[in-house]
Order: C-alpha cells, then sequence, then structure tokens
C-alpha cells in the first residue's frame, strides 16, 4: 500500500536530514557540526530536526546505523569464500573495521553511542541489533571447526565482538591503520581458537 501524501512528506523530510548529516559528518566530524548547521542544510527549522531525533548522537547512529549493515552483508559475503575460520573471521571484521575507520572520530562516537544510549530508543536498539547480527555471523564461521561447541560458538563471538570494539574505539588506537587493526584483533581472536 503507497504513502499518503502526509507519511511522504515526512520520509522526505527525514531524507533530507538524514543526507545533510551524512555530508556534514563526513566533511567535518561529528563534534565539530551542529544541530543547526544540519538543519539549515535539510532546509528546515532546528525544532522540526528534533521531532525526528532528540541528540547529535541520535541522528549519528540514523545515519551510520546503514553504513554498518553494508559493511556486516558485504562480511558476510567475503567469509563465504574464505575457508579458514580465523581468517573467514577477520573477513567479517574487515569491512565492518573500515567502516568505522572512514572517519574516526565518528566511528568512535557511534561506538559509545550504540553502548551507553538507550536500548529502548529505535535507533540504538537498530545499533544493537546489528552488533547481534554480527555476532551470529561470527558464530556461524566458529562453528565450521567440529571443536567449538554450539553454546561456545556464541560466547566465543561475543568475545570477538568485544574484541573488535575495543579495538576501534581505545584512544590509544585513533592513529593506527585499518590493517593495523584488524592485524591487532587477529592477534587476540588467534589466542581465543582452539589449537
Amino acid at each position: 500500500m503507497p504513502l499518503g501524501r502526509r507519511e511522504r512528506k515526512k520520509q522526505e523530510k527525514l531524507d533530507r536530514i538524514v543526507a545533510a548529516a551524512s555530508e556534514l559528518f563526513a566533511e567535518h566530524g561529528v563534534d565539530e557540526v551542529t544541530t543547526q548547521q544540519i538543519a539549515d542544510q535539510a532546509d528546515i527549522g532546528t525544532g522540526t530536526l528534533f521531532l525526528y531525533v532528540k541528540t547529535k548522537g541520535e541522528l549519528l547512529l540514523l545515519v551510520q546505523n546503514a553504513k554498518y549493515v553494508e559493511a556486516l552483508e558485504q562480511g558476510r559475503a567475503d567469509a563465504e569464500a574464505v575457508p579458514g575460520v580465523l581468517d573467514a573471521v577477520l573477513a567479517i571484521v574487515r569491512p565492518i573495521v573500515e567502516c568505522n575507520r572512514i572517519q574516526v572520530d565518528n566511528g568512535r562516537t557511534y561506538l559509545r553511542e550504540m553502548v551507553f544510549g538507550d536500548p529502548e530508543e529505535p535507533r540504538h536498539g537498530a545499533a544493537l541489533a546489528i552488533a547481534a547480527q554480527t555476532e551470529e555471523v561470527i558464530a556461524a564461521v566458529l562453528r565450521r571447526d567440529e571443536r567449538v561447541a554450539e553454546g561456545d560458538a556464541a560466547t566465543l563471538a561475543h568475545i570477538v565482538s568485544a574484541v573488535m570494539f575495543l579495538s576501534m574505539a581505545a584512544s590509544v588506537n585513533i592513529a593506527l591503520s585499518v590493517e593495523e587493526i584488524v592485524q591487532d584483533i587477529r592477534g587476540q581472536v588467534e589466542v581465543l581458537l582452539p589449537r
């Protein structure tokens, strides 16, 4: 059933808000952009902006969630063609790290918002769902190794997710390249896997 005129107008405004925020965040970083700049670029009032999102962090989640879903799907597809468990896990991780490092401050802020935001808020909930899906994809790869029990695969995937999160968010890693972060994750995950 097609959307009514009012719903189409709301969706068009939301699309303009997301496009404006995405462009400004990519160019300047989330911390350097004001909600007024986003509203001006989207050609709406700030009051209208706050009808759609309550905080700049929530807006960053709205912008980044779709990008993280794409990164996860790329990682899942890449992992299917990789035979080794460790290399397949890293095939999942790499596009997520790449997505997170496009604009380092935005990536770190996104992770902070995901963890410390209100899980009942839909965009925070969506970010947490992406994290859970990531763990499910990693657990499926870990189950390729017959030495890894079903429950252990889920637990190991949760640990891999935590390792990935900390490697991307840690202040000491700000200057590291994608490859350096992936190698840091590799070294930690390798210790976790059965030998």
